[in-house]
């Protein structure tokens, strides 16, 4: 059987993939790619989350590609309206024929003798293995397990009478106009389902062990519309798009270097949307501070409506057990349900779960350093897309695809055939990769790749210090070590 070979295999047809294909088209238009998707439909995330009310928890002027403007109405965008954006995007760019659907990549050898990497991916209802090599591998699946989310084990769960749902299993047509719901969880997910169901559900709960930080934002951009107004589409995006990112830096910025005083201002917010006689430091007090943790986004304050509505409320307790009627919490309470949402979090996987090796030996990521958040210690022509926890996943997403084009044309340019980073410095002390104090990061901790304390094994978490970085840091910096001929570099 014959063994479709290309420059370039991109793993993953979500919006990493679709960028880093359009990055090679652009950049790098003499490259052969192809990307394996392992659904039968683009978009990844976008497509697979369909529960109520899913949508970004980012600005679409900045999770919106910067060579494809973002025209519509809304700064915040429901999860179909992305889903279409990036349709549209794959389509334009002709992306779209350059996807292998169905085909779950499971394991990636390296072989310094050929200086390629040969994929195998599982196809088709029986699970045929099919073989592809490429001359270099570039992993965009994100770092969320597709396969199931995180729930807990919840005592008595087996006794409900009713319907318990995850939010990343979400069944279509469910209904829930006339329901009793509660949702566990206080997270990004949870703040987004307890509006969008108090619209025709009897009563909505969000139960919650303990607070999240909740930050409201308008759904349209008061300046974007007036820019749209008085400049061109593509000035007028980029402008906001600016502002939209050094805001961002600006209040991670405080978040981290003066917590009390933005715990301040978000709590003052919150206690203006509810009221005074809320119990604001029962239900929005978290027990960390400012970006310890990812921070809630709801437009418009649209949860905050929901519970002054009396349509949804929140409470903070623990669980004692599932009854067959609802769930009777630490307090005594219990509280009465036809459907339980487990809104508990999502499960973390390293480069898809894929089996990676290299010459025959085994890859633990988790003992490898990350190089400017792409590249791992020691192995060759592999680079992966992590967006942002900070802000949104797309800017550094950009930025990485292309820092990947500019080093393959590094490569073409000097006759390299393998480029890999190595860190010559063992006394390096390695830190976290992700340092947010968040369960589903805590779960999985010890899987992930570390950063190292200083440059290029350091991560910004900053877009204009990764800009300068990623798009015009030297690329001979004495940690890429390159080869001209097979064997390791």
């Amino acid at each position: 059987m014959s063994v479709d070979h290309f420059d370039v295999l991109i793993i993953g047809g979500g919006l990493s993939g679709i960028c880093a294909g359009i990055s090679l088209q652009k950049h790098c238009p003499q490259k052969t790619f192809a990307i394996l998707e392992s659904r039968t439909r683009i978009g990844g995330t976008w497509d697979l989350f369909r529960y109520p009310g899913v949508r970004s928890d980012s600005d679409m002027f900045t999770l919106g590609y910067s060579f494809k403007p973002w025209t519509g109405e809304k700064a915040i965008a429901d999860g179909d309206t992305i889903l279409s954006y990036l349709n549209e995007t794959a389509s334009e760019y002709r992306i779209d024929e350059t996807i292998r659907f169905g085909h779950r990549v499971k394991r990636a050898s390296w072989s310094s003798e050929s200086a390629a990497w040969t994929i195998e991916a599982e196809h088709g209802p029986d699970g045929q293995i099919i073989r592809f090599t490429c001359g270099f591998l570039f992993a965009c699946s994100g770092y969320y397990n597709y396969h199931e989310g995180y729930t807990p084990e919840f005592p008595g769960s087996l006794t409900f009478s009713g319907s318990i749902v995850h939010p990343q299993k979400w069944p279509v047509g469910m209904p829930i106009a006339g329901k009793h719901i509660v949702v566990i969880g206080s997270g990004a997910t949870a703040v987004t389902l307890v509006p969008e169901m108090a619209k025709s559900a009897a009563s909505v709960t969000m139960l919650q062990r303990s607070p999240t930080y909740v930050v409201s934002a308008p759904y349209r951009d008061a300046i974007a519309i007036f820019l749209r107004r008085h400049l061109s589409k593509k000035l007028s995006f980029r402008l906001v798009r600016w502002k939209n990112i050094l805001f961002t830096i600006y209040f991670y910025w405080l978040c981290k270097n003066h917590p009390e005083r933005a715990k301040k201002w978000i709590l003052k917010r919150a206690r203006h949307a509810l009221g005074e006689t809320y119990d604001i430091a029962k239900h929005f007090t978290p027990r960390y501070n400012p970006w310890d943790q990812r921070m809630c986004l709801v437009p418009d304050g649209d949860l905050f409506a929901a519970i002054n509505s009396g349509k949804a409320a929140v409470v903070t307790d623990e669980i004692d057990t599932f009854t067959a009627s609802g769930i009777r919490l630490r307090s005594g309470t219990e509280l009465k349900a036809d459907i339980i949402v487990t809104a508990t979090g999502l499960n973390l996987i390293v480069l898809g779960g894929i089996q990676f090796s290299v010459d025959g030996k085994a890859v633990d990521f988790s003992k490898t350093l990350l190089y400017k958040g792409s590249m791992y210690d020691g192995v060759p022509n592999l680079a992966s897309v992590f967006g942002y926890t900070n802000a949104s996943w797309t800017l550094k997403c950009e930025l990485t695809c292309n820092f990947v084009c500019r080093l393959l044309n590094h490569m073409d340019k000097k006759g390299y055939r393998v480029c890999a980073p190595r860190n010559g410095d063992a006394s390096m002390p390695e830190a976290r990769w992700l340092n947010l104090s968040s369960g589903y990061i805590q779960r999985s901790i010890d899987k992930l790749p570390k950063q190292g304390s200083k440059s290029p094994w350091k991560l910004h978490d900053n877009y204009v210090l990764d800009t300068m970085s990623l798009s015009s840091g030297s690329l001979n910096d004495g940690v890429l070590k390159f080869s001209h001929h097979h064997g390791a570099a």
